[in-house]
């Protein structure tokens, strides 16, 4: 028999274009933050329980987590739960505290295996006892991972992390404060800034979610629902990012001036 001779093609998915387009096309961001709305309407849409949209979310979350280290993102914060979120209806709540549970015993193995250590920032007491164990084991056990910090804002409000740290810098006895002094408080002193900050399901608003902390970050607001936000919308909004402009107060024209020097 005639042997066929076989052709490699170097053809991408547009996936894989995106990909290289914003690993070649200017800086990643070091920490992005997510703020993964609509997963109850994204059930609601298709005629199923809210819940079943959060487990959805978790996919979601897993798959952005795998692109983190691929591209050089060092940090990545997803507002988890809010604090007002404890007054949703308490079998949500319930479903949701154990999800969380689930997911963390579920996803350990692999934050070890691709070396992501976890951190979480809001009031880790305020969670029922088996969640908060499984959280802090995961914390414990993770520590020394290096390649992405995935951060998750847990019974967090924004408004509470700015009184909790005046409160810990009065209780210190300091006088004189400055934005240094002032971040060195917060709970995310070890972190940069976001310099990217995601938000699915259309919603133009902050929610209470890192509101020092993202005083110069890059906005995108997306209309998909986050179970429907894909790997391709992550580098798209990277995209959108590496085209803006970050002046920082600054004009144009003295940004110019300065890099090129």
């Amino acid at each position: 028999m005639k042997k066929e001779r076989v052709v490699k093609t170097n053809i991408l998915s547009d996936e894989e274009k995106l990909k290289k387009a914003v690993t070649s096309g200017g800086e990643i961001p070091r920490h992005i933050a997510f703020i993964m709305d609509g997963n109850g309407r994204w059930a609601h849409k298709r005629g199923l329980p809210r819940i079943v949209g959060h487990r959805q979310g978790v996919k979601t979350v897993r798959a952005m987590v795998e692109i983190g280290p691929e591209i050089g993102v060092k940090v990545m914060t997803f507002y988890t739960f809010s604090s007002e979120n404890w007054h949703r209806p308490r079998l949500e709540v319930t479903a949701l505290m154990t999800l969380l549970l689930e997911t963390i015993n579920k996803e350990l193995e692999d934050l070890q295996r691709n070396e992501v250590s976890l951190k979480i920032i809001g009031d880790l007491n305020a969670l029922p006892d088996a969640p908060r164990k499984a959280l802090e084991r995961a914390i414990r056990e993770t520590e020394g991972n290096k390649r992405l910090t995935l951060v998750l804002a847990i019974s967090y409000s924004g408004r509470l992390e700015i009184v909790r740290a005046v409160n810990r810098i009065i209780a210190s006895g300091i006088k004189n404060v400055d934005e240094n002094t002032f971040a060195s408080y917060l709970e995310t002193a070890d972190l940069p800034d976001p310099e990217l900050l995601i938000r699915t399901s259309g919603e133009f608003r902050l929610s209470n979610f890192l509101l020092y902390q993202i005083a110069y970050s890059e906005i995108i607001v997306t209309e998909k629902f986050w179970p429907d936000f894909s790997r391709s919308d992550l580098f798209e909004c990277i995209a959108s990012y590496q085209q803006r402009e970050r002046r920082f107060g600054k004009t144009s024209e003295q940004l110019a001036r300065s890099s090129e020097f």
